[in-house]
């Protein structure tokens, strides 16, 4: 009896994410590939595959540092994060500290925003 896809696809879909990742480790060396290559040899391959491939498109807002209001700074960060009273101000306090990781270029843009009209100092990287 022949294994199918579906049930190649059933039985990669029942593992765990570490079971995952030592399978497609399995396959890096069986092989001799690497699945990262995979991703960006995809349809847009040549100049234009390695220029979106450069380009970035998550981005992390970390605060430089709070300024003078402390506690508008909190209230932005508790309304952002959906963090309690005391997180936000552990991450206030422990500045410069990330506030929010993998975020599109205009919600980090945003949050710059709020976060500066609160009296913070703010780095988009």
């Amino acid at each position: 009896m022949a294994i199918t896809k579906e049930d190649i696809l059933e039985a990669v879909g029942n593992l765990t994410v570490l079971e995952l990742n030592d399978l497609v480790k399995a396959f890096e060396e069986k092989f001799g590939v690497s699945a990262a290559a995979m991703a960006v040899a995809g349809p847009a391959a040549g100049a234009a595959g390695a220029a979106a491939a450069e380009e970035q498109t998550e981005f992390t807002v970390v605060l430089a540092a709070v300024g003078d209001k402390k506690v508008e700074v909190i209230k932005v960060v508790r309304a952002v994060t959906g963090l309690g009273l005391k997180e936000a101000k552990d991450v206030v306090d422990g500045a410069p500290k990330p506030v929010k990781e993998g975020v599109s270029k205009a919600d980090a843009e945003a949050l710059k925003k709020q976060l500066e009209d609160a009296g913070a100092k703010v780095e988009i990287k």
